[in-house]
This record gives C-alpha cells, sequence and structure tokens, in this order.
C-alpha cells in the first residue's frame, strides 16, 4: 500500500512543497498534506488501511465533500 501512496504523492506533490496539518478521526484512515510552493496548491493523500470501505468527509475553507475510499485504496485531493 505504502507504494501506492508514495506514487500518488510523486505524481501531486512537488519539489519544495511543505507539509502542512492535516487530521483524521476515522479509524483506518491515514492521511498527510502538502502546499506546493511553486503555485500554492494543496494536496491531501488519504490512505484507507481498513478491511473494508471507509467514508469521510474533507473539509476545506468551510466547504466540504463526502468520500467513500475501498479497502487498501488511496486517494488524493488536490485545491487551489
Amino acid at each position: 500500500m505504502e507504494y501506492y501512496a508514495l506514487a500518488h504523492a510523486s505524481q501531486f506533490v512537488r519539489p519544495g512543497a511543505h507539509r502542512i496539518a492535516s487530521s483524521t478521526n476515522v479509524s483506518g484512515l491515514q492521511s498527510v498534506a502538502f502546499k506546493n510552493a511553486d503555485d500554492g496548491s494543496k494536496v491531501l493523500i488519504v490512505l484507507n488501511t481498513a478491511s473494508a470501505e471507509v467514508s469521510f468527509s474533507v473539509h476545506v475553507g468551510g466547504k466540504a465533500i463526502l468520500y467513500a475510499l475501498p479497502a487498501g485504496a488511496v486517494a488524493t485531493f488536490r485545491w487551489s
């Protein structure tokens, strides 16, 4: 699973990016977030280590999205 998370990071997290705060209170989910230095875009990578699909929400700037992540899957969210 870590291999896929690394592949996601290398596609969207650019050299010079800084890690920024992210948190999850959902069992089985791990997350990490970055801010790209060149354009200020933000990237959130979420890994589901649970044995079942997990639904969660991502909250940014007063807005939220709901997402369902299958077991063992990785999702990447990017916004400006």
